[in-house]
């Protein structure tokens, strides 16, 4: 193989453009490989961020789930307590309102036996009157004998 100065001409020209390349192609190159790797960090960063934040929003949403079922717990509870306290309080009422009309009822049972008593020992009086002006076969007077009947009526 012979070195002669087509071979020096190429090397000449092939360090030539090395020198270009250099130069002005490979920082444009660089630049743009290197900004694309900074774009990709940074989606890869923002996967990780959103991910993060995925996973607090998971934990946020059960806590908050969480809190709501004790609440909605508490007012369920709340509601079937003020449910038997209105309960419990219509009882008591019903109970009172029952005594009420048994007192009025035994009031009026005992004002209607009186009365009936005392019909009674009118009727008895008047009977007995009857029964005795036919005993003795002559007129009683009543109004003369009324303290008589009065105590009468009254031992009955």
């Amino acid at each position: 193989m012979n070195i002669n100065l087509t071979l020096i001409g190429q090397m000449i020209a092939f360090v030539g453009f090395v020198w270009f390349c250099m130069k002005y192609v490979w920082p444009p190159i660089m630049a743009a490989m290197e900004e694309r790797e900074q774009k990709i960090a940074d989606g890869l960063a923002a996967a990780d961020r959103a991910s993060h934040d995925l996973e607090l929003a998971k934990e946020k949403a059960v806590e908050r789930l969480k809190e709501a079922k004790e609440e909605a717990a508490g007012i369920i509870d709340a509601a079937n307590k003020r449910a038997n306290q209105l309960v419990e309080e219509a009882k008591e009422a019903a109970v009172a309102e029952a005594d009420r009309v048994k007192a009025s009822a035994q009031a009026e049972i005992e004002q209607e036996t009186n009365r009936a008593r005392e019909a009674l020992r009118s009727e008895v009086a008047t009977l007995s009157l009857v029964g005795a002006e036919k005993v003795l076969g002559a007129s009683i007077d009543r109004e003369a004998h009324k303290e008589l009947v009065d105590q009468l009526a009254a031992e009955l």
